[in-house]
């Protein structure tokens, strides 16, 4: 058994992980040790866990668009690591899916990344990606860490979310898209084709 099979087995062994163990739902993330890119976003949404394949939705389609690569490349090439905050699915709330579980990543990261030696980027979507690996405290707003994603390069790229539920916050934020993907997609390319 690989080292990444032995990591994903004590993960569904794990007590915290049990009721979806139990439903034969198996933890989403990606890990091939070739990846150069490591996507770390939140959880898993309903329909990608459904799916038992990660950005398997219009979140999805939106990532790889600002990243610049067709579904092929991301999920076939053996560049990307997906590595969520949480690997399962964590239930709805009042307004959208429920946070990550506390604790998970900071179990389960670290075994992984030792895994992945080839990795130039990290892309942090979201809050709570961000707070972990840029050791944040305090209220920083999520807009400010994207507009000053040039002070955590060459390790971290961070973005706002590719949910269709953030339509507002792109309108509001037009630099976004003209300034950060280009950005972000020029990145992308040097790195997968170094």
């Amino acid at each position: 058994m690989s080292k990444i099979e032995t990591i994903k087995q004590a993960i569904m062994a794990d007590p915290q992980n049990k009721e979806y163990t139990d439903k034969g739902i198996e933890p989403l993330f990606a890990a091939p040790k070739t990846a150069r890119i490591n996507i770390i976003g939140q959880a898993p949404g309903m329909k990608t866990e459904a799916a038992g394949l990660y950005w398997k939705d219009k979140s999805g389609d939106r990532l790889r668009e600002w990243l610049g690569v067709d579904e092929d490349t991301f999920y076939n090439s053996g560049l990307f690591a997906v590595i969520p905050m949480d690997f399962y699915f964590p239930g709805h709330g009042k307004s959208g899916d429920l946070p990550p579980r506390k604790g998970f990543a900071e179990k389960w990261h670290q075994p992984i990344l030792e895994l992945l030696p080839d990795i130039k980027l990290t892309i942090l979507i979201g809050q709570y990606a961000q707070k972990y690996y840029l050791h944040q405290t305090g209220n920083i707003k999520l807009t400010e860490t994207v507009q000053r994603y040039k002070d955590y390069l060459p390790d971290f790229f961070p973005l706002v979310h590719p949910s269709p539920r953030n339509q507002i916050w792109m309108a509001k934020n037009p630099w976004f898209e003209a300034e950060v993907v280009p950005e972000l997609q020029a990145l992308v390319q040097k790195i997968i084709h170094q």
